[in-house]
């Protein structure tokens, strides 16, 4: 077997962040020589032990006095619980669908009195709520544990598949489409394509909630390297570039949806699927589902919105002097867009239809520069401002830094890919 499956690159990516040097986790428990007597401080500010449990998700349109009451406190205890609680929690921002946790006590009878309520915020950030007098209620989050971590997987059948068979979050895929959304085309991936990622991972409950940041990325893709390096110059603009100090962030995004694949590539000579005439396909289509959010790639105005017979609901944007786009087929338009309108990049300007002349969801995206149509997948976007040139050596410093610590990092997963193949092929 000359290729690792799934599940052999998953867990020799396990075994890597096991073996290699990687500074652990932020959060971390000090030991002490001799053993020290405190009092004893709970997480929720009491004793869970001592009361029976009850959990639940706050139901659609449930407000929280009909919460409490249905959890057993009176109608006059949910009000006076309210009113002592309004500096700490705003009833009004309840969510349907967050969980809590009810505890109950039990008197001599047997019935059960309601003593605290958990209402869940989030994943991290809880109130707290006692339901006896004196009411009251305070404010709780989970801690949250930061660790280094290292990925390098190769592509297989799919980023996302792949990313998850070797153990990694999917918060890191959408935040690799966030960097790399004007270098790399994620509908095109090919087998044997490749990200290297060393990043900061944000934990609460043993689950990934966030990745924090991103500090070194490298795409591999038919023999060349695309790397990104975080480097902040303070001014509120981009954060990722290349070794030469260009910015990643170009004046153009690669794709204007995600989470979609490309159905039909650009042609002069097309069968059409409807009509069956063959003749010029001069874009790309996307399929996705009805109502996926459709973005500007660019920065422009919008110079046509409306029906164009076969290309059904259209915007058209103006970008330059050189380059104008279409998105054709939406189902309906964003809010408020207008002819005149200025549009950002990553603005969202309609959503995904099957108006038109069409067999199904998708967008027909057009590129046109100095009036002539391109192929949407081989235009070459130019980058915004490259770093300042006083940031360079500070740059360069970092990009060294962090281009080593990939190299290193990248050896160690080389040997545990090699050593998994042999051992495959040995197993054979």
């Amino acid at each position: 077997m000359h290729n690792l499956s799934n599940i052999t690159l998953a867990a020799a990516t396990a075994m890597l962040i096991v073996a290699i040097s990687l500074p652990s986790c932020h959060r971390r428990e000090s030991v002490a020589e001799e053993p020290v007597q405190n009092d004893t401080v709970y997480p929720l500010g009491f004793c869970t032990d001592s009361f029976s449990l009850v959990e639940g998700t706050l139901k659609s349109g449930e407000i929280f006095t009909g919460l409490m009451t249905r959890l057993g406190m009176t109608s006059k205890g949910a009000m006076e619980l309210v009113s002592a609680s309004d500096s700490v929690f705003d009833p009004r921002k309840l969510r349907a669908g967050n969980q809590w946790q009810a505890y109950y006590s039990a008197d001599t009878a047997g019935s059960q009195n309601l003593e605290y309520l958990v209402y869940n915020q989030d994943r991290i950030n809880l109130t707290v709520f006692r339901c006896t007098e004196p009411y009251e209620a305070w404010k709780v989050a989970k801690p949250v544990t930061h660790c280094r971590k290292f990925s390098d997987v190769v592509i297989m059948s799919s980023l996302w598949n792949d990313m998850k068979a070797a153990g990694a979050s999917p918060l890191l895929i959408v935040h690799l489409e966030d960097i790399y959304a004007w270098t790399v085309d994620f509908f095109s991936m090919q087998a044997g394509d490749r990200f290297r990622v060393i990043y900061d991972e944000a934990l609460c409950d043993g689950e990934v909630i966030d990745i924090d940041t991103i500090h070194f990325a490298m795409f591999s893709q038919g023999g060349k390297e695309f790397p990104a390096v975080w480097f902040d110059q303070g001014d509120g603009g981009n954060k990722y570039w290349n070794e030469k100090g260009e910015s990643l962030r170009k004046a153009f995004l690669k794709t204007p949806l995600r989470f979609s694949r490309i159905s039909s590539g650009f042609s002069y000579h097309r069968k059409h699927p409807v009509t069956g005439q063959v003749k010029a396909h001069t874009g790309v289509d996307y399929a996705a589902p009805a109502g996926t959010p459709v973005m500007s790639i660019g920065d422009g105005t919008v110079i046509s919105k409306g029906w164009s017979g076969g290309g059904g609901n259209t915007v058209k944007i103006r970008h330059n002097s050189v380059y104008t786009t279409a998105y054709l087929h939406l189902s309906r338009y964003a809010s408020g867009l207008q002819v005149g309108s200025r549009v950002k990049q990553g603005e969202v300007i309609g959503y995904v239809g099957s108006t038109g002349v069409s067999t199904g969801p998708h967008l027909d995206f057009r590129i046109w520069k100095s009036g002539q149509p391109i192929n949407p997948l081989r235009m070459e976007s130019p980058s915004e401002e490259p770093v300042k040139e006083e940031n360079r050596p500070a740059l360069d410093s970092a990009y060294r830094y962090w281009y080593g610590e990939l190299s290193r990092l990248t050896s160690a997963s080389d040997s545990l890919r090699t050593s998994a193949n042999s051992q495959d092929i040995a197993a054979e």
